[in-house]
């Protein structure tokens, strides 16, 4: 399926040399990567908490951009310059659904919002990584199908903030869209499960 995942080597190659600055001033991918999680964290709680001031909204596209040039940044560190660790591959996928879901669920806390619709996107999108990473343990590559993987997510829920924050999208509307958003998001699971099926099957030798 497309996805925005498949603009990441332009997005990289525009960030090279940001990361070399970076790194010739000994920051660290994990540095970066637990950086990102943490502020997406806080930056959930502080609009979570203050949910009734719709422009604080606003930041979240704001750091879903910064964030995704962040995820990029930690990789590109990881890989170029041989930083590339177990402990840096637990961390990647921990803190990308933790930020996730930080930024994901200060929705609920709209009154005009059913808590259940977001709740349950957050858990499908959860479940859209858990299915990724499966796909070594059967034997085929990490899968990022869309048509909702992790990049696509952040551009929806970015919009979706942006919406919140300028008015220009009626908040009685979010309870559809989220609907819809857990529509593509099982939509996105199963492509991951089919297309890790069918990568593993084609990697195994016949018997």
């Amino acid at each position: 399926m497309p996805s925005i995942y498949q603009l990441k080597p332009r997005f990289q190659n525009l960030l090279r040399p940001l990361v070399q600055r970076l790194h010739a001033r000994g920051v660290t991918a994990n540095q970066v990567t637990l950086a990102a999680a943490g502020v997406s964290v806080l930056l959930g709680a502080l609009i979570a908490a203050f949910a009734g001031y719709l422009w604080l909204f606003a930041l979240i596209p704001l750091w879903m951009l910064l964030r995704m040039a962040l995820n990029a940044i930690d990789g590109m560190l990881a890989r170029e310059f041989a930083q590339q660790s177990t402990l840096g591959a637990y961390l990647n996928e921990l803190c990308d659904v933790i930020a996730d879901s930080a930024l994901i669920l200060p929705f609920a806390m709209l009154a005009e919002v059913s808590p259940l619709w977001v709740v349950l996107a957050t858990l499908l999108a959860l479940l859209v990584e858990y299915a990724g990473v499966m796909g070594p343990l059967v034997g085929a590559g990490r899968r990022y199908d869309g048509p909702l993987g992790k990049s696509d997510r952040a551009f929806v829920f970015g919009v979706l903030g942006a919406g919140v924050a300028t008015g220009l999208l009626p908040l009685d509307w979010l309870d559809t869209l989220f609907m819809l958003i857990a529509a593509l998001l099982v939509w996105t699971l199963s492509n991951r499960v089919r297309q890790g099926i069918a990568e593993a099957a084609r990697q195994s030798p016949p018997a």
